[in-house]
This record gives C-alpha cells, structure tokens and sequence, in this order.
C-alpha cells in the first residue's frame, strides 16, 4: 500500500522504520516543524525526520493543520491510508477521510483505557500489571475511534515509563504493520466509551512527592515519573531528585511521614502507609548517586525530614 505517515517524537521512529523495511511504500512523512534546542537554542528536527532525510523521503512539516495550505495539499494526494503515531495534533474530518482506507493511529495503550497525551506514564503512575498498543481507525474525537488489533504488555517491578516508552515503541511498530497488511480484511471493533479512561499531558509539578501517599503509591509514583518530569521532593530546603525507589515489603511505622528511619547502607522513609527504601538521588547541580553515597556524602541523619 501506498502510506503516507504522520509522527514526531523518538516513540514513533520504529513506526517508520518498520513501514520502510517492509512492502508498503512511504509517499510522505509529515512532522512537527523543528523547534529550538538546548543552551543555544539552535533548531533540531524531529526524529522522524533526520529518518526521513536519510531515505531521501519527501517531507511536510506544516505549522497549521486545518488552515494554510496543507489541507488542500494532504486532500490531492493519492494515497491508500495514513498512519498516525504521536503526532501532536488533532486531526479534522476531513483530513482523516482523505486517505482511500482512511487513518490508522498507534496508540500506547489498551484502550479504552488511557486515551490521551500520556497514556505510558499514566499506566505506570497507576501499578497497572499490563499495558498494550491498540491500532484503530481514527475519527474526530480524542484517540475514540474504532479498535483494529492489540496487543499486551505486563509492566514489571522495575519498570518506569522510560522502559515502558521503549517496549511500546518497538511493539507498536510490529502491530502497525500487521495491522496494515490485514487491514482490508479487519473488523474495526467500537470502543466501549463508558469504560474509557484518560491520560492528561504531565506537567513538571506532577513530580512532587507527596510522602502522606502509600509506599506502594510513591515507588509508581517515581516510576511513572521517570525520566521525565522526575519525582523530587525537598531535603534540607533543597531540591533532590529520587531517581529510583521500592516500598519495603511488611515494613510498618508510627513514625510519621517523610520521616529517615534507616541510614546503614540504606536509605528508608515513612510514608502514610509503610516505608519506602531511596535506592538512587541526585541533589541540585549534581550528579545521580546512590542512596549510601548521598548518606555519606550529606551526612544523613536518623530523624531527618524529607518534605
């Protein structure tokens, strides 16, 4: 089939790279517009583009959508479907009708749980045992549309979304591509909407532990967070970022919350329900450290707070 792909991020780079190693051909790649970067602010190109450039592939990267010039180019073009993973934007009608199959999406979930900007995260946040990618076909509403195929993942104990975002990256590219070979014999499947859940965009405060929380609560708390925006609390009236954490099995305490219960080797915490161990920390302007290095290295205390 003639495909016309539609991504931004790394999430999506397997995605493309799967549709480039396999039979159908790739008429276009379209992208965010490059953004500026780093201490210098220079402009870099999504990855899916810098792909796209390597395989000499034509390349949009509109600023607009619904206005300008892009609907009426993307509604000329002769292409079988459209596959849509992580591209930022929603799509209107009459773009997603376009296609002579119409739009597929890969989306990180298994919906309709979790619909929306974060669902890995939000999966990981939550303990959830399992996550998945669902194809669908796409229709105005907010990833709504109608299941093609899906598959699961078990999120393990160690897990964050950093893991999870590289597993579903690389299980999402193999799906898109079954999807698309038996995409004309495939029963799209309605979604159940009252089961649906939703996973908002994080925001840097998102990171904040809140030490009244369960052990169990804040060890998916530092998970989910990871890598980005990170959990962080306050040491000493200092930042410090926890990088790495895991409640303490049948541990108890009437100690408090927030409260250094432990400074031999590790690092414990009394949480509103248990305690939590500091396996990996990193103060503000430093590097990350383990949690009997940051003991010595500050001189931790039995009794210290962490708020």
């Amino acid at each position: 089939m003639r495909v016309a792909f539609m991504g931004t991020p790394q999430f999506a780079v397997p995605t493309l790279q799967a549709l480039l190693d396999s039979d159908h051909e790739v008429a276009l790649v379209v992208a965010q517009p490059d953004r500026p970067a780093g201490r210098g602010q220079k402009l870099v190109s999504p990855p899916t583009i810098t792909l796209a450039r390597s395989h000499d592939l034509p390349i949009w990267q509109p600023r607009a959508v619904k206005r300008g010039p892009f609907p009426d180019a993307w509604c000329a073009l002769e292409i079988d479907v459209a596959v849509v993973i992580a591209y930022g934007r929603i799509l209107p009608q009459r773009l997603l009708d376009a296609p002579r199959l119409g739009c597929v999406n890969v989306h990180a979930s298994l919906l309709p749980a979790y619909r929306g900007a974060a669902p890995i995260q939000w999966a990981v946040l939550n303990g959830d045992q399992e996550t998945g990618v669902t194809t669908m076909q796409m229709e105005a509403g907010l990833d709504t549309g109608p299941m093609l195929l899906q598959r699961k993942l078990p999120i393990g104990r160690e897990d964050t979304s950093g893991s999870m975002h590289d597993s579903l990256s690389l299980l999402g590219a193999e799906l898109l591509i079954e999807t698309l070979d038996r995409l004309e014999s495939l029963t799209p499947t309605p979604q159940r909407h009252e089961a649906a859940t939703h996973a908002p965009m994080l925001a840097k405060s998102d990171g904040v532990v809140d030490w009244s929380r369960s052990a169990k609560a804040l060890g998916c708390h530092v998970r989910g967070m990871s890598p980005w925006p990170g959990a962080f609390t306050t040491f000493r009236g200092e930042r410090v970022k926890i990088h790495a954490a895991r409640s303490v099995s049948g541990a108890v305490t009437m100690e408090g919350t927030g409260v250094v219960l432990g400074v031999d080797e590790e690092l414990l915490v009394s949480t509103g329900e248990g305690v939590i161990e500091l396996i990996e920390l990193q103060r503000a302007g430093k590097r990350r450290q383990s949690a009997k290095d940051f003991i010595s290295g500050t001189r931790v205390t039995q009794g210290e707070l962490f708020e």
